[in-house]
């Protein structure tokens, strides 16, 4: 076979095919979308309401039993650009397009598990949407007690409420701070880039009270303990 055969010719992933197939007849209706990255990865999106009760399943029948993370993530494209546009320059025309990566999505913020079967060591992400008007999802740490911090910090990071948490205390900001940093509404000035020289704030560096000079400084004092060579004696 040719090096172009070979190229245009479509990797098949026959082990993570045959696990979408025993999952899909699995999850049912609860399994809305799903997508493989031959020999690398599979995504699937299940139905916000089948979210925890689609986890267990996962770990119960298809032995995904190690939980490595869990997250969230906002699609939406940040209303503050990249943070290196031009403040003197008028503001360019952002692309406002939702785009929800792999297995889909309809909502702007997405919450997803990474989870693996400690026997074929193959692994699964599994994700699903997050209503724009009410974000609250069902927590998972009844199924893996691991996802407790890192349901807090979705929470803390994107505002949403894991439901039946017994503890969504802050993990890194105070207590009283207003609004989520991982979201890109969010006002993070620290993003934007100011050009330099010209209208960057500089602060002036403290008047010396001695005068300038241009003849070298002395010499430092020594210290008094350093040793003397018997040339200079």
């Amino acid at each position: 076979m040719s090096s172009s055969n070979e190229a245009t010719t479509p990797l098949v992933d026959t082990m993570r095919e045959q696990m979408l197939v025993a999952i899909q007849t699995s999850l049912g209706d609860a399994l809305v979308e799903s997508q493989i990255k031959s020999l690398d990865d599979l995504w699937i999106r299940v139905r916000t309401d089948s979210w925890r009760a689609s986890v267990k399943k996962l770990r119960d029948v298809h032995g995904f039993d190690y939980f490595c993370f869990l997250s969230a993530i906002d699609w939406m494209p940040s209303p503050y650009g990249r943070g290196e546009d031009d403040p003197t320059e008028p503001a360019p025309i952002r692309d406002t397009t939702i785009r929800s990566g792999y297995a889909g999505g309809e909502t702007r913020i997405q919450v997803f598990i990474r989870i693996v079967n400690s026997t074929t060591h193959l692994g699964i992400t599994v994700k699903a949407d997050v209503a724009d008007t009410a974000l609250v999802i069902e927590s998972l740490i009844t199924i893996f007690a691991g996802a407790n911090w890192h349901e807090r910090e979705a929470h803390e990071m994107f505002g949403i409420d894991f439901a039946g948490h017994p503890d969504l205390r802050n993990m890194y900001l105070p207590a009283d701070f207003e609004g989520h940093p991982l979201r890109k509404d969010f006002p993070l000035l620290s993003r934007m880039v100011k050009p330099w020289p010209g209208i960057v704030d500089v602060e002036p560096l403290p008047a010396s009270d001695e005068p300038a000079s241009d003849e070298p400084a002395d010499d430092l004092p020594t210290s008094g303990n350093e040793t003397v060579s018997d040339d200079a004696s």
